[in-house]
């Protein structure tokens, strides 16, 4: 009897909406899939998400990193007979023609042309071995932790698996980096664009091969890619109430069926990740101190930067406890001290699960002083005058 008073109890509250129910796992037939907090760069969920993997196109994703931070967009590119002769899917290229650096770029996101990635790669590091060693620098520094280019545009027949690989967390970490660009935010949203030569006599209208971005409710885009290693694979990024997430699969399959396939896994991560996720506002910190005090210095303190912690965390909706933080910093400093170094951290956790550590950086330079600053300011002190 008692059981069964439960039983009902419990139906009771389900119905009124008080008990939380919990978002099923996504099934996805990729060999390596990842979905991460677009913010943070947490992992979410995973398949084999640290599993090296070919990644095809989405490759293209660091290819269009490097050319937003290292070139102009209105700079010209004069097209190499290397660039002309990279096999489809091409934009027909000719040795010599001279295109802007963005229309080209453009057209490599939203179509995946592989001599115009291969004809941007050459204007920034001047060779294509080059610009494939500072793409897998770079991968690093955003945090990749096994992610090797040998390709701008991710054919890689002439390669192997060592020379060019990625893993699905690596590939959603890379395209949630790329998404801190306001151009390349806007580029990858575009349907439809219209480039030419600087003679105009060669132009290109373009449609986003991305289906994601039409079919998504809140769908960013990013990139497909597709070779016969890699299989059909899949960036995507989609953003509601303020939850960004990013999921990476690879190798969802060959033929149709894996060409339809990476579109149904991309979606059923993100119906996981916003049905179990929510955004928790971080401890609001009030007390923190805003200055730190040097030592060693005529700059008595400086001023400190807390701007690397998010606004908010996503935590699982059954289990959206109150975050805490915690806050590692020193009393003083010894000079000197340089403007946006590392002075401390900040641990959120929730419970005694942390869930991230953010730097706190100074906000400013103070010099280490000399022994004529130190003398000017002990003769001050002592005759009791200020400059």
């Amino acid at each position: 009897m008692k059981r069964r008073a439960i039983l009902f109890f419990l139906l009771f509250l389900l119905q009124m909406g008080s008990v939380p129910t919990l978002a099923a796992e996504p099934t996805v037939a990729a060999q390596g899939a990842a979905l991460i907090d677009g913010k943070t760069g947490r992992l979410l969920w995973g398949k084999n998400a640290d599993v090296p993997l070919a990644m095809a196109s989405t490759t293209k994703i660091m290819t269009a990193i490097l050319v937003l931070e290292q070139a102009s967009l209105t700079e010209v590119v004069t097209v190499s007979k290397n660039a002309a002769q990279q096999p489809k899917v091409h934009m027909s290229l000719q040795e010599g023609e001279q295109w802007q650096a963005g229309a080209l770029l453009s057209a490599m996101l939203l179509r995946s042309y592989n001599d115009a990635a291969v004809a941007l790669a050459e204007q920034v590091s001047g060779d294509v071995p080059k610009f494939c060693a500072e793409m897998t620098k770079k991968a690093k520094e955003i945090g990749a932790r096994d992610t090797v280019f040998g390709s701008p545009n991710g054919l890689d027949s002439h390669l192997t698996a060592e020379q060019h690989h990625s893993t699905a967390y690596d590939m959603a970490l890379i395209g949630a980096y790329a998404l801190e660009n306001e151009t390349f935010r806007e580029i990858i949203a575009q349907q439809e664009i219209h480039v030419s030569d600087l003679t105009g006599k060669h132009p290109c209208s373009v449609t986003n091969a991305d289906r994601f971005l039409q079919e998504y409710s809140g769908a960013l885009g990013i990139k497909t890619g597709y070779t016969n290693r890699a299989g059909h694979c899949f960036v995507g990024a989609a953003e509601r109430d303020g939850v960004r997430l990013v999921s990476a699969v690879l190798g969802s399959g060959w033929g149709d069926a894996g060409k339809q396939k990476k579109w149904t896994d991309t979606k059923a991560l993100m119906d996981y990740g916003f049905a179990a996720y929510a955004a928790v506002p971080l401890p609001a910190m009030e007390d923190r101190p805003l200055l730190i005090k040097i030592k060693g210095s005529a700059e008595e303190s400086v001023p400190l930067d807390y701007t690397a912690l998010p606004e908010t965390l996503l935590m699982p909706k059954e289990n959206a406890a109150a975050l805490t933080a915690q806050l590692d910093l020193p009393q003083e400093l010894e000079a000197p001290v340089q403007l946006g170094q590392t002075v401390g951290t900040v641990r959120i956790l929730s419970g005694e699960t942390q869930l991230g550590e953010y730097e706190v950086r100074a906000a400013a330079d103070a010099e280490k002083m000399d022994f004529g600053t130190a003398f000017g300011l002990l003769w001050d002190a002592l005759t009791g005058c200020e400059n």
